[in-house]
């Protein structure tokens, strides 16, 4: 019977060329086998793309469409001695829970071992006159609790060895295998023999260490998929979607179509993006937003998926689903960050690769040197152990990951999504910001300024015909008056305004010569240049609203602490002089021009960088994101357009600026923690290889030194979240 493997429902497709697959990945635990795993799936004529994430072990498999079966990539990854499968969140967070929880068992094992075997060890390493009998007795109790442990105990090493070797390769377990196994084996013998010294207690000490490292690696990976997780736990499965006038059906979200309309009721999340039709609630935005706070929900108010509806039942209209709404594209963004690796991480991945020969070789050159230098083979093969072990480079591949894991959840809940692997080190090194101003420093809404100088009632109506436009200025009347009923019977005259006749009274919304209110447009544009204006008609009474973007709200305390960094700050931007000069004062940037086109952004860009700053470019909309491509790092609001957010380096949600400051500051930090842990690392080896070459090293000893040397590392990685924002 022929079996066949259909795996194209998991395809998805990038654009009409490109295809891609996430696979989970069974016994990824270093950077050499993410090395290796990526060689291999490259290797295959037609993959434009293979990166693994040890973060969650998912593989991204990318290939020109029409030319590559799924199940292809299966077959070379049970090749390479990893078994491999479709990856599911679902069935992804089991497996890794179940191995969270064998991990646990097998430390509790080696821990239990340990600490019996070294209440063994102690008469025999302290008992001057103990009698060759009692030494070979309290021999035959340690092997008789060591040798079972161990061989639970270092199954996460000896299978990950087995499927390497298996695969004719090696990794870092390998040689820890070898090490473990010829210690075990040789106090066998010396126990059998009748000897002096036996390294069971080295032996089992090791692969405790090695565990509680591995365990602890574990578990810090798991918090940062924990920011994922609680993203996809923000995903609703269904929809409660109107099927006709009066009646809804419970859908799945792949069944929403744009147009539609949904109900969302209290305590519900939203499963779509879209704009509220009907209803009144109030909603939590805070993923979107970065505002605790619940927020009034309305009559055009927008929601994304992910909302939570706290009191009210609302009606929304769909402008997005499914794999379209702005959850998804954050989802993907973090997804993003945990695959990318930087420099760094490559660096420490190829000095990773290298480990295998280089220490078997070294390990073995130094048991036959001390046989060519007189020394017993019993105590060469013991110091050959000992090499073995201390130079495992488990703090070596662990120096960079760690610390880009760490930083990424720590950025992400700052309200920072990286974009691109090396986007820490280029943020780090930024010693100027360019900011847009429009989108950027500004609120992407209009907002009505002079809202209270207007009569509620005036205020009412107008708000009430501005619901009959789609001009962004009238929307921003209709939301500052909380307008919910649109008034009936309304014409619109193209590029004018609107116009209703009510109880005989005509109303008018829409440019000030259209509502015959020049004079009072052009004293209110007299006193506050930059603002826009429209006007309200009622009769012969004339009202004008005056309306603008808003500054963030934290945008000069922003600006203010980046200065006080000494990064120097300068606005460009494509509004008018007085609108930019207004922003530039309030904020107190002395550097800024106005009327700045696209190409003048790119020319500055280029002439700061030719004075060896090091730029970052901040901004939104169309026209930055060439010169956001241009700049050595950049950044933009999750509001802004998609060609934006794809160029960006960094993408900040929230209203307020401070994940511009977050950036910087995680940033610096990281990069600090890396070159710390880069050093601690190859310090560890430069002094731990000769002294263990030296023979001065027992496998005790080694255990210790090489544990000790990853759970330092792994612990300093911690310090990368810790960054005293806002502050000098």
């Amino acid at each position: 019977m022929l079996l066949t493997r259909d795996f194209s429902h998991y395809v998805k497709d990038v654009d009409q060329e490109v295809a891609h697959l996430d696979l989970a990945v069974e016994g990824v635990t270093c950077a050499a086998c993410m090395a290796k795993i990526e060689r291999g799936l490259a290797a295959i004529p037609d993959v434009t793309l293979a990166r693994v994430n040890l973060t969650d072990r998912r593989l991204a498999v990318e290939w020109k469409k029409g030319v590559l079966e799924p199940a292809l990539f299966i077959d070379r990854l049970a090749e390479l001695g990893y078994k491999a499968y479709p990856y599911e969140p679902v069935r992804a967070e089991v497996e890794e829970s179940e191995r969270s929880k064998f991990l646990l068992r097998c430390l509790g094992v080696a821990a239990f071992a340990t600490m019996n075997v070294m209440m063994l060890s102690v008469p025999v390493w302290f008992g001057g006159d103990l009698s060759p009998e009692a030494r070979d007795f309290f021999h035959w109790l340690s092997a008789l609790v060591v040798l079972p442990c161990a061989a639970y105990a270092g199954q996460p090493f000896f299978l990950s060895a087995w499927r390497a070797l298996s695969a004719k390769s090696v990794n870092m377990d390998v040689p820890i295998t070898i090490g473990v196994t010829l210690a075990l084996g040789m106090s066998l013998v010396e126990t059998i023999n009748h000897a002096e010294h036996t390294y069971f207690d080295a032996a089992i000490m090791l692969i405790a260490f090695l565990l509680a490292g591995r365990f602890l690696d574990q578990k810090m990976r798991q918090k940062t998929r924990a920011v994922a997780g609680n993203l996809a736990a923000l995903k609703a499965e269904t929809a409660t979607k109107f099927v006709g006038p009066d009646e809804i059906a419970e859908v799945p979200i792949a069944a929403v179509r744009v147009g539609d309309i949904v109900l969302l009721r209290p305590g519900e999340r939203c499963a779509v993006d879209g704009t509220v039709i009907e209803g009144r609630s109030e909603i939590d935005q805070s993923l979107i937003t970065g505002e605790t706070l619940y927020v009034k929900a309305e009559r055009g108010t927008q929601v994304y998926a992910g909302t939570l509806n706290i009191t009210g039942t609302l009606r929304v209209r769909v402008a997005a689903a499914a794999e379209g709404t702005l959850l998804s594209e954050i989802t993907r963004l973090l997804d993003h960050a945990l695959q990318a690796r930087s420099r760094y991480v490559r660096l420490a991945d190829r000095a990773s690769q290298l480990y295998a020969p280089v220490v078997h070789a070294t390990a073995l050159l130094t048991v036959i040197g001390w046989v060519l230098a007189g020394a017993s083979w019993h105590d060469a093969i013991v110091i050959g152990i000992a090499v073995l072990i201390i130079t495992c480079p488990c703090a070596l591949g662990l120096a960079i990951p760690a610390v880009q894991t760490v930083a990424s959840g720590a950025m992400f809940r700052a309200g920072v999504l990286l974009n691109a692997g090396d986007a820490i080190e280029r943020a780090s090194a930024v010693d100027t910001i360019v900011f847009d101003k429009t989108g950027t420093l500004t609120l992407p809404e209009l907002d009505v300024v002079n809202a209270a100088a207007v009569p509620a009632d005036v205020f009412h109506l107008a708000g009430r015909l501005a619901l009959a436009s789609h001009h962004p200025v009238a929307a921003a009347v209709a939301r500052a008056a909380g307008a919910k009923a649109p008034l009936s019977g309304v014409t619109e005259e193209p590029g004018r305004g609107v116009r209703a006749l009510i109880d005989g009274e005509e109303l008018r919304l829409g440019s000030p010569s259209f509502c015959g209110a020049d004079f009072e447009a052009n004293a209110i544009l007299s006193e506050d240049p930059e603002v826009s204006v429209v006007a309200f008609s009622r009769g012969d009474q004339r009202t004008v609203f005056a309306v603008r973007q808003l500054l963030r709200p934290d945008a000069a305390k922003t600006i203010d602490a980046l200065i006080n960094r000494g990064i120097a700050v300068e606005l460009l931007s494509g509004d008018r002089e007085p609108a930019v000069r207004h922003a530039a004062d309030a904020l107190g940037v002395g550097a800024w021009r106005a009327g700045v086109t696209p190409a003048e952004k790119i020319a500055h860009i280029e002439a700061l960088k030719a004075q060896g700053r090091t730029v970052m470019m901040v901004g939104d909309g169309m026209n930055d994101a060439p010169s956001l491509a241009a700049a050595h790092v950049s950044m933009s609001p999750i509001s802004a357009t998609h060609l934006s957010q794809a160029t960006a380096d960094l993408v900040f949600l929230g209203k307020e600026l401070a994940p511009v400051l977050a950036a910087v500051d995680y940033s610096r930090k990281a990069m600090s923690v890396m070159r710390q842990n880069l050093t601690l690392a190859i310090g560890y080896n430069v002094l731990a290889v000769p002294i263990a070459i030296a023979g001065f090293a027992t496998p005790l000893i080694a255990a210790l030194a090489m544990s000790g040397s990853s759970v330092l590392v792994m612990l300093n990685a911690m310090r990368a979240r810790r960054v005293r924002l806002g502050g000098r």
